[in-house]
């Protein structure tokens, strides 16, 4: 699946000392074990929880389409919180 995502707001999550890593860094997320559920319905938005350079992180994305098909739009990011900690190893 293709991924995009606003490379300014990229920048800020990586200068967020609470995140600590861009989008660029998130889309190793989906090479891997990883959970998900739906976020809120509109915008459809899915809820993914899996590794990130060693580090449990949740992501928040929208499938949308495009004149080349689908891809995943990167919304948001933060590291995993110790309910998607439980939620991810109960479920993997």
């Amino acid at each position: 699946m293709r991924i995009k995502f606003d490379k300014k707001k990229s920048e800020q999550l990586r200068n967020d000392p609470r995140r600590k890593i861009g989008f660029e860094e998130a889309q190793e997320l989906f090479d891997s074990l990883f959970i998900e559920d739906q976020h809120i319905d509109y915008p459809h938005q899915w809820r993914a929880t899996g590794w990130i350079q060693g580090e449990l992180y949740t992501i928040v994305y929208e499938e949308r389409k495009d004149n080349d098909g689908e891809y995943y739009h990167l919304v948001t990011l933060w590291k995993a919180t110790k309910i998607e900690r439980l939620n991810y190893e109960e479920n993997t």
